[in-house]
């Protein structure tokens, strides 16, 4: 198979042997070449007022937990929002222009989107399904306010007991919560009590952890350190984010007692290195997305959990904006889409 093509086969864990992570002021020692960018494309109303009083880190807003207990680590301002739109229009060019793999039947009344985000996914799957009532739930009033009449969002914390009712939903849709869940059995576990029987769930995750089949990426290299340095942080901070090289979810949902499970994993080049014109496309997006917020994507880990000064983070973000773009370098994410069904 050619090094440009994006490869079939993938490592399921990686190595119990710690990584090697380069200091923070290595970054702030390297030169930086100048490079030519011309090739480059680049709520609810009864809520109380405390959920709108968002935490500030170097001048971007987090969610506070002054509502809930809740942690993540994005920030929930437009810019941040702006690349989670780009990253559902990747997940659905990836699906085919599909929302979900489930094989959903055409007459499901109730769905539920945990971790809605920018409620781009509920809207787009309300819009598709007008006799679905759907609910978004995440633990910032990020969404719109102008929402399909069959939509509604609320403020939920799927790390807590969840409110919703046994056996209420007929689908369930979660993606994108790699380094925001302590306890992956203990979340599908509520998802499999709150999904009718017969009822389907669906996880949709992204590795942390970037890779190359052809030594292209390079150990010690901006985007090789960005992995390692994402695992260390969620052992610290009790949150795994690699739980796609882990493999957490398929054993989530055996655990929670699901059937008919299915895994899909997609290889996802970071940029459009690719020779297959749709593989060229995903990594546009995919560049797209990173690039659109780098900051905002390893802020909270590398200053808050992790320790690094806000210069060390901004030199670093110099040098990995400069390896992504890089064509010679075919570096690709692992995504998992995993989806089961509750007994009849």
């Amino acid at each position: 198979m050619s090094s440009n093509d994006a490869p079939a086969a993938a490592p399921e864990a990686a190595s119990s042997k710690p990584a090697h992570i380069l200091p923070a002021e290595h970054w702030a020692k390297q030169k930086v070449e100048e490079e030519n960018d011309s090739d480059v494309s680049s709520s609810t109303a009864s809520i109380s007022e405390s959920i709108f009083d968002y935490r500030s880190i170097h001048g971007r807003s987090f969610h506070s937990n002054k509502s809930t207990d809740a942690q993540y680590w994005t920030p929930n301002d437009n810019k941040q929002i702006e690349a989670g739109e780009i990253i559902h229009h990747l997940i659905t060019l990836i699906r085919d222009d599909k929302l979900h793999w489930a094989p959903l039947k055409k007459d499901i009344k109730t769905v539920l989107d945990v971790g809605t985000g920018s409620g781009i996914w509920a809207i787009d799957f309300a819009d598709q399904n007008p006799d679905a009532n759907v609910i978004g739930t995440d633990i910032s009033p990020t969404q719109p306010a102008w929402v399909p009449p069959n939509l509604k969002f609320e403020i939920e914390d799927a790390t807590l007991p969840w409110t919703f009712p046994a056996d209420h939903f007929d689908f369930i849709h979660m993606r994108y919560l790699f380094g925001s869940i302590p306890d992956w059995n203990g979340l599908l576990a509520q998802a499999y009590k709150a999904t009718k029987p017969g009822g389907w769930v669906e996880s949709y995750e992204a590795s942390c952890v970037f890779r190359s089949d052809d030594g292209t990426l390079v150990e010690g290299s901006p985007m090789d350190q960005w992995g390692k340095v994402f695992v260390e942080a969620g052992k610290k901070f009790g949150r795994p984010f690699d739980v796609v090289g882990e493999g957490l979810v398929p054993e989530a949902f055996k655990a929670a007692g699901f059937v008919n499970i299915q895994t899909k994993d997609v290889k996802c080049p970071m940029n459009s290195w690719a020779r297959d014109k749709k593989l060229q496309e995903i990594g546009a997006y995919a560049l797209a997305a990173v690039d659109q917020d780098i900051e905002g994507w390893i802020l909270f880990i590398w200053s808050q959990v992790m320790g690094w000064e806000k210069s060390e983070i901004e030199a670093f973000v110099v040098h990995l904006r400069r390896q992504l773009r890089d064509r010679k370098v075919h570096a690709y994410c692992l995504m998992r889409g995993v989806w089961g069904q509750k007994p009849e």
